[in-house]
């Protein structure tokens, strides 16, 4: 089976500093392999441990992506090689264009089975990357998925919702996204770190895809703290029905 799966560079979120007009500032902030996405390279690895095939790593983001180290940690947790679509303009780009440059780096590949996504980014989080690239392959896509068990030339995967387990079919080839239930990333060990290093990495620009012209339909003007507010200091006492309806009505209150 020939997994691709996606992954992200973000910031790592200790080091992201909130200035005194609530803007936030990156200039010191280490990148690193999103969390979320890690969830997805490991469940492409235990799959093709259990049936066979690879599993292919694809990116597509700003110039931070084009990091040796980086390279390195996704290459040491077992895909066999490496893509990347660089361009300042996916840096900062939106859940479509992000999308688009991943189709286009999908279809540049050739042919899969299964392309994996984490549920979200881990500095945006909009969780439609995935279900919008099911749609540019016009592939079965599904999210939220928290198991899958290979089984033929099909998957079976359950989706855990709020108030149910739904056990679905899925035809290949298909996107699916999963959430972190599904399973716990394993930490590479040094022999697979100094590999790493010798998997081969194929970086793509725009003109090499075809997206010169590719738009990010959405524009964000800015990104701002919350406001800092006093603690209200009110202390509720008890495990009484009564002290919790205090509790309810004092943040419902504050919530309106």
């Amino acid at each position: 089976m020939n997994v691709i799966a996606c992954f992200k560079v973000v910031p790592e979120e200790q080091d992201i500093v909130v200035q005194p007009d609530r803007n936030l500032s990156f200039a010191r902030a280490e990148w690193k392999i999103g969390q979320y996405d890690l969830n997805a390279v490991e469940a492409g690895m235990q799959i093709v441990e259990a049936v066979g095939g690879k599993v292919s790593a694809l990116s597509a983001g700003g110039k931070q992506a084009d990091n040796s180290k980086l390279k390195k940690g996704i290459l040491s947790r077992g895909p066999e090689d490496l893509f990347l679509v660089i361009d300042d303009r996916f840096g900062n780009a939106d859940s479509h264009l992000t999308a688009k440059a991943l189709e286009a780096g999908i279809r540049k590949i050739g042919s899969f089975d299964l392309v994996l996504c984490g549920e979200g980014s881990g500095d945006l989080y909009s969780q439609q990357v995935g279900i919008q690239l099911g749609e540019l392959l016009n592939v079965p896509t599904l999210n939220a998925v928290s198991k899958i068990t290979p089984a033929g030339d099909k998957l079976v995967v359950e989706r855990t919702l709020e108030n149910e387990v739904e056990i679905l079919e899925v035809t290949l080839p298909a996107v699916i996204s999963v959430t972190t239930d599904i399973n716990l990333p394993r930490i590479p060990s040094m022999k697979n770190i100094l590999a790493a290093g010798k998997k081969p990495v194929t970086q793509w620009g725009t003109a090499d895809l075809g997206l010169e012209d590719a738009k990010r339909p959405t524009e964000i003007i800015n990104t701002l703290a919350p406001e800092d507010v006093d603690r209200k200091q009110i202390i509720f006492e008890g495990d009484s029905e009564e002290a919790v309806q205090k509790l309810f009505e004092s943040i419902h209150k504050e919530l309106l």
